[in-house]
């Protein structure tokens, strides 16, 4: 790398997909210095994720572009409803899942709605923001080498050759962190050496088909995010792209020379004259998980820590959250305010994490009639994906006297403000405007329900809020990222928490495995 021009970040991002964004955008927004590097010319051309859950909302909420994002995806508002039927022409919609009982449909799950947006409407979104927020976003530019220090020093850092596609160009980027969002081959997880584990692939090879057709005087009145098609020579499963124009056909089997034209028109029952086939891709279910987040100061997140089925719509949406948790973290440090072994934490909190939301995938069914019907009571509870139900058990966190003896259950909605778990959701206002989930990020705070000190440490704000989890008397010390990180009755001794968790004495030991 000798002879090369050497610039300076505080954190570089490998990979400018959702994930790789959303990285950049919460970075920003605590303040840090960040260039994402693409190796693709354009954000992608493909439709790939469309549905974004509640916790990623609350995510884009924190960021302040929940409302643009809604706006982006206006052409799907409302798509929400499943079908079935032999062809799209004959499809019928499915009666709505409606949860019952504790988190059901009397209870406000989040203050933000999920969405239904295809992932070459948002990431263009996510880019236009990332650049107004200060980020440098290079497309057409590759990572080809990086070398790290891994001493935790002053003046350690990464550094990173880069390739501009366009000029030719070969430059240096000296980062004190790399956040590793390229993908499910990442170039930086295998030059790390980090394996993967997991079930492996799942089920048999599927095809998507993405293609144009003007049809929405077909499904006018019968609108649906997807529609399974049970025509025995062309069954599958269609998704919505607009609405109206763009649509995804998800079929079984590898083959991609079909005569794709006819199975289309088989499966949607309609001549549809105007058909386009934009692209045909191949692919395979997989279950796999990085055994290790983190090597230095490099740090996974999304496809490159961990690929799974689509069937829960969880792959995206886990990839924001490690993007949420992953970027407090890395500014406390970078500024100071807490230990790097801070860092630690990233991994033994979005790695077990990642593994229950790939596990949980690959569980699911693509049987759109079996998840009408209601979900599996063996499962997880939707809302526990949906709205980052997930505990955290090892991590940035203070366990109180009761330890880990009141976990957060998995087949029920139930949240409660347990440690390690999303702060549950409460209106507090009568318009409805400020909730729970706004009370902290990008700083800390501690909601009480009772009078505390005016003042609470530095770096910590105190809300005081009557809401219906919190008895009287207690205190919930609040992460930036939402999650409850202690839960006590003195105000000391959240203070003696913050501290502790923002100075951790000792490193994670190395990981293990899965």
């Amino acid at each position: 790398m000798s002879g090369q021009r050497t610039h300076a970040t505080e954190v570089l991002v490998v990979g400018g997909g959702l994930v790789g964004l959303t990285s950049a955008l919460v970075l920003r927004h605590h303040g840090v210095a960040v260039t994402v590097v693409e190796k693709r010319t354009t954000t992608s051309p493909q439709p790939k994720a469309r549905r974004f859950h509640m916790r990623s909302m609350e995510v884009f909420r924190e960021l302040g572009l929940a409302e643009l994002v809604h706006r982006a995806a206006r052409d799907l508002a409302g798509h929400h409803l499943m079908a079935a039927g032999r062809t799209l022409a004959e499809a019928e919609l499915l009666p709505p899942w409606r949860p019952s009982g504790a988190g059901g449909a009397d209870v406000d799950v989040s203050p933000e709605e999920p969405c239904l947006i295809a992932q070459d409407a948002l990431e263009p979104v996510l880019r236009d923001a990332a650049v107004a927020a200060g980020a440098t976003v290079r497309f057409g530019t590759e990572l080809v080498a990086f070398a790290q220090d891994e001493a935790e020093a002053e003046d350690e850092a990464v550094v990173a050759e880069l390739l501009d596609h366009g000029s030719g160009e070969r430059s240096r980027l000296r980062a004190r962190y790399v956040v590793a969002a390229d993908g499910a081959r990442s170039p930086v997880r295998e030059a790390l050496g980090i394996g993967r584990s997991g079930h492996g692939p799942i089920g048999e090879p599927n095809v998507n088909v993405y293609f144009h057709a003007d049809l929405g005087a077909v499904v006018e009145g019968r609108e649906f995010n997807l529609c399974q098609i049970e025509h025995p020579d062309a069954p599958g499963a269609l998704a919505s792209v607009d609405g109206r124009r763009r649509w995804v056909f998800m079929g079984p089997g590898d083959a991609t020379d079909r005569d794709w034209p006819a199975v289309l028109r088989t499966a949607l029952g309609v001549a549809a004259p105007d058909l386009d086939v934009r692209s045909v891709l191949p692919w395979r279910a997989e279950m796999l998980v990085a055994d290790r987040y983190s090597r230095g100061r490099v740090h996974l997140a999304g496809d490159s820590a961990h690929v799974m089925p689509p069937f829960a719509a969880s792959g995206a949406n886990t990839g924001i959250a490690d993007a949420h948790n992953l970027g407090w973290k890395l500014a406390a440090v970078l500024r100071g305010r807490a230990a790097p072994a801070l860092l630690d934490s990233y991994d033994a909190e979005r790695r077990p994490a990642g593994w229950f939301a790939a596990d949980q995938s690959s569980r699911r069914t693509q049987g759109l009639r079996a998840l009408a019907a209601g979900p599996d009571p063996s499962l997880a509870h939707p809302f526990v994906l949906a709205a980052g139900g997930f505990q955290y058990t090892e991590g940035a966190l203070v366990h109180g006297p009761e330890g880990r003896d009141d976990p957060e259950p998995l087949t029920a909605f139930e949240p409660v403000g347990r440690v390690g778990t999303r702060i549950p959701h409460r209106w507090l206002d009568r318009a409805r405007t400020l909730s729970t989930i706004d009370l902290a990020g990008p700083g800390w705070a501690l909601l009480t329900g009772t009078p505390v000190a005016e003042s609470g440490p530095s770096g910590l704000a105190v809300h005081r809020h009557d809401v219906d989890f919190l008895p009287a008397g207690e205190l919930l010390l609040i992460r930036p990222d939402h999650v409850v990180a202690w839960r006590g009755t003195d105000a000391a001794a959240a203070t003696a928490a913050f501290g502790a968790l923002l100075h951790p004495r000792h490193a994670a030991p190395e990981p293990t495995g899965a």
